[in-house]
């Protein structure tokens, strides 16, 4: 039986590839601010600003966040350097996670 964990990072791999996420600390804010972003995904090793500047984001847009996995296990599942943050920009993918995450 496959971990919740390893089923999100496979699942965050395969929005990669269908090119539905965004990473990048500001990248991910204008994504919020666009209304396009669906989900965001914080490492648990963001530092405090960061982590602080984006719960504000999502807060104030309404965007839902969670706080999954440290910066090289973001990375290394969508096959780039270590990530910091995430945007889930796909409906499906964002609600798939959403419940995965929420089981954690």
């Amino acid at each position: 039986m496959i971990s919740t964990e390893t089923k999100i990072l496979q699942l965050l791999g395969l929005a990669a590839r269908a090119r539905k996420l965004t990473t990048g600390e500001e990248l991910v804010v204008s994504e919020v601010r666009a209304q396009s972003a669906k989900l965001v995904i914080l490492s648990e090793d963001a530092s405090d600003n960061t982590n602080k500047k984006l719960s504000d984001k999502c807060n104030s847009y309404n965007v839902e966040k969670h706080v999954f996995g440290s910066r090289e296990a973001l990375g290394h599942a969508i096959g780039k350097e270590s990530r910091v943050v995430l945007a889930v920009t796909d409906s499906g993918f964002a609600k798939k996670l959403s419940s995965l995450l929420n089981e954690l």
